[in-house]
């Protein structure tokens, strides 16, 4: 944990924040980055509800978000009932790979919506353009989570994250 307590509090509600900006729920965001800035990326509900400072119960909803969307996971700790939270390994790599199966559900509707529409509308030119951005990023995504790969193993910080994990 953080030497100053209060100055991680601030930290993790300042990125929550950005978060519910993107449309995150505020409590999951603040979990999310409350196990984010652990040194083990693993905490129970009850050491994240003394650091966010709320309820048990106000953490287990927020888990339960954010393990349907694979933010988060959760395992028990051996020889105990107890449960501990922990964020993945590589998430962001992780939720760019989720992203490529979104954006191809989208494609499929804007597929869909042309139909509808017809493509020699105002409307049908507009989904159109759409459908072609979203398959551009999912053509790029690849390349670039390859990149992405490469830039990581030559980061300073040798160490990837939950290497010391057991």
């Amino acid at each position: 944990m953080a030497s100053d307590p209060e100055a991680l509090r601030a930290f993790i509600d300042r990125f929550a924040t950005v978060l519910c900006d993107s449309g995150f729920p505020p409590m999951p965001a603040r979990v999310f980055v409350g196990l984010l800035s652990a040194d083990s990326g693993r905490l129970t509900a009850a050491e994240l509800g003394e650091l966010l400072r709320v309820s048990p119960a106000a953490v287990s909803g927020a888990v339960r978000y954010l393990a349907q969307l694979n933010l988060v996971g959760r395992e028990r700790e051996p020889g105990s009932r107890r449960e501990r939270y922990r964020v993945y390994d590589d998430i962001w790599y992780e939720a760019a790979l989720r992203r490529d199966q979104v954006l191809a559900r989208w494609e499929s509707s804007l597929d869909e919506g042309m139909e509808v529409l017809g493509a020699d509308t105002p409307a049908g030119h507009r989904l159109g353009e759409s459908l072609a951005f979203f398959a551009f990023l999912r053509q790029e995504m690849p390349v670039l989570l390859e990149r992405w790969h490469q830039v990581r193993a030559a980061l300073p910080s040798a160490q990837p994250a939950g290497a010391d994990q057991a």
